[in-house]
């Protein structure tokens, strides 16, 4: 019998070769901690397009409902055929599906020169509402035309989903050992009524956790230049749908970009390890593409995954053995140990092999 069932989707462009190389370091490092785990793969993208006429078939959601978590491939937005059901965003569909309310998004340095000038944040994002609601108003988006001149767009912020993203990020403050700070960024001096529930809910989590943990409010737009100019301050950012997506990826280009940056789409009873970039079209198919970013969303899958099982202990022993190994890999001095986008020479696969032989050496 197995411990655990993981569903496989590998996505569009790149995904089916970071997915695959995620997928056997995974593997590898289960059963090396004498776990058994069975990864069981499902179609979507544009592979299930080619079978099922749709990019997401019902089938795809029924399997990933019978497994207890899922790692997830980049998928392309808005460019599937015209006839496509699931069309423009078929990982949105899933995030409603499942409710996974919080995408939850790491930000770390390995500076090989200096070492002792990390970096090291997360940004705690609202997942399912603001300007990507999904309500099905036009095309999955909250957005729509009045007339041939004007688009109207939606957005939509509940006082519960304020509430327990929110609480997610001021939970996850307190079990890191860093500031124990928590920045909410907002733009209420102009989207008075959203981002001042946004702020409203968050001020009454923040009493819960006070004085252990410590709330600033920050404007959007000063976070930004700040995350450029002291990006070392920031412990935990806490933000809306859309802010969360811009200010997660400028904090990836300070660390070295997408490509080491994971990801981790939550919500009460479901998770999904999906890295944080894009397919990556002109680079698919080339053997090039850098895994760590899926490979380390994994790693936070199975930290998820260490509070819902009975024998959670082995699930951290397996994150910490995948971690160890993609840190030490991306902080050697050899070029042919890292990616072409980290200034290495290595291809996806050797990337992988090198790393499967790190995790068998212990």
């Amino acid at each position: 019998m197995n411990d655990c069932k993981i569903a496989v989707l590998k996505g569009d462009g790149i995904g089916p070769e970071v997915v695959e190389s995620a997928k056997v370091v995974l593997k590898a490092a289960s059963e090396s901690a004498g776990l058994l785990m069975e990864l069981i793969d499902f179609p979507i993208g544009m592979e299930a397009y080619r079978v099922f006429g749709r990019t997401l078939p019902p089938s795809t959601l029924e399997g990933m409902k019978s497994c207890d978590a899922s790692i997830l491939g980049p998928l392309q937005t808005g460019s599937y055929p015209s006839d496509d059901k699931d069309s423009p965003m078929s990982s949105g569909k899933i995030r409603k599906y499942f409710d996974l309310y919080a995408n939850i998004r790491p930000v770390r340095s390995f500076n090989r020169e200096k070492p002792n000038t990390k970096i090291d944040l997360v940004i705690v994002r609202e997942n399912t509402e603001d300007f990507f609601p999904n309500i099905n108003l036009h095309k999955g988006y909250g957005e729509f035309w009045t007339d041939k001149n004007t688009v109207l767009s939606l957005r939509v912020i509940r006082r519960s989903s304020c509430e327990r993203i929110a609480r997610t990020a001021f939970e996850l403050a307190s079990a890191r050992n860093k500031r124990k700070l928590v920045t909410a960024v907002h733009k209420s001096n102009v989207l008075a009524e959203g981002d001042g529930l946004f702020l409203e809910e968050t001020r009454k989590v923040a009493k819960e956790f006070s004085p252990q943990i410590s709330l600033e409010e920050k404007l959007v737009d000063s976070t930004a230049m700040e995350l450029v100019m002291n990006p070392k301050r920031f412990d935990v950012i806490l933000t809306t749908n859309l802010f969360g997506d811009i200010l997660s990826d400028e904090a990836a280009g300070l660390v070295g970009g997408l490509g080491i940056c994971p990801s981790l789409n939550a919500g009460k009873d479901y998770a999904i390890a999906q890295a944080v970039h894009g397919t990556a079209p002109d680079i698919a198919g080339k053997g090039i593409a850098n895994p760590v970013s899926e490979i380390l969303s994994t790693v936070m899958l199975l930290e998820w995954l260490s509070f819902r099982n009975a024998d959670g202990l082995r699930f951290k022993e397996i994150a910490r053995i995948i971690e160890n190994a993609v840190v030490s890999q991306l902080l050697s001095q050899n070029q042919d140990e890292r990616t072409l986008d980290l200034g290495g020479n290595a291809s996806t696969q050797d990337f992988t092999s090198m790393l499967l032989r790190r995790i068998s050496d212990g």
